[in-house]
């Protein structure tokens, strides 16, 4: 009798291990923008294999977003306005972690000074990732600045490319974020406006994913947003420690830059702020959801 059931439990408990070892493993698309690094650094520490979650390092907004829509990746990480650009093609698309709103990580950079381009009267090169909040942030810069009737070429470009700009001899407009306008600055181009000097304009940036596909996977999403939390708590009490773990998704960006670029976010991982949420809102994004 004792072999009878000794035998039944190893079956059960091989199947089980079989079970857990042909389930897919859930695919989270993220940028290398630096509210995201708590995602990099919960891969870089392992936390995310026991979760069996995948990370996948992509490049630009835009390669983000279509990886997902092309059922490449269950979740993808990014802002509010890419939420509108797939919801219009995506059933039931919902945020579920937020991760910071930026507080001057979204940068228009320049070759030329502002008034040098108000005065210009030649076509203007921007650079920027189009179906993307780059664009959104370049139509606020250009009514800011009175440059509606200017002639703009537009370039898009991700952000890896965009980061290698030099000495272009075209008056140049490039529209990027941290950390990749680190790279820009050392190329000689200035930062004209960011989302630091417009606080109207709200970004926020969160993991997104289906509903259905959320349901059946709450728990593991449950557990995720704690790493998150433990990754940035880790980041508070140790920032050399956790850019030592995370410098290799930060190319040519060193400590102080990196310490410097975390005054541009501002992180919403704990005590989201009620008027966030209710901006949130009016900016059609359901919020009933999101894990707290």
């Amino acid at each position: 009798m004792f072999k009878k059931l000794l035998f039944s439990f190893v079956i059960v408990l091989l199947f089980t291990s079989c079970s857990l070892e042909n389930k897919e493993k859930l695919r989270i698309s993220a940028t290398t923008w630096i509210g995201y690094t708590p995602l990099f650094y919960a891969k870089e520490k392992g936390w995310l294999e026991p979760l069996n979650i995948k990370l996948l390092n992509v490049v630009s907004l835009s390669e983000n977003m279509y990886l997902y829509k092309a059922g490449n990746a269950d979740a993808y990480v990014g802002t509010q306005y890419e939420y509108n650009f797939l919801a219009n093609t995506t059933n039931s698309l919902i945020p579920v972690i937020l991760f910071d709103k930026s507080n001057g990580g979204d940068v228009v950079m320049g070759n030329l000074d502002i008034e040098e381009f108000q005065n210009k009267n030649t076509p203007i090169d921007v650079y920027l990732e189009m179906d993307s909040i780059n664009s959104i942030l370049f139509e606020e810069f250009i009514k800011k600045y009175n440059l509606q009737n200017k002639q703009f070429n537009y370039i898009n470009k991700d952000q890896a490319f965009i980061s290698r700009l030099s000495n272009l001899e075209n008056p140049t407009i490039i529209i990027t974020y941290v950390p990749y306008n680190i790279s820009l600055e050392k190329h000689g181009f200035k930062e004209l406006a960011s989302t630091k000097n417009n606080p109207d304009l709200l970004i926020v940036d969160a993991l997104f994913m289906q509903k259905d596909k959320f349901l059946q996977n709450r728990e593991t999403f449950i557990e995720l947003k704690k790493l998150i939390d433990k990754s940035i708590t880790n980041l508070e009490n140790d920032p050399k420690e956790f850019y030592q773990t995370i410098n290799s998704y930060l190319p040519n960006t060193n400590y102080e830059e990196f310490m410097k670029s975390l005054d541009d976010i501002i992180w919403l991982n704990k005590d989201i702020p009620e008027k966030t949420i209710e901006k949130l809102s009016n900016h059609n994004l359901p919020t009933r959801d999101i894990i707290k």
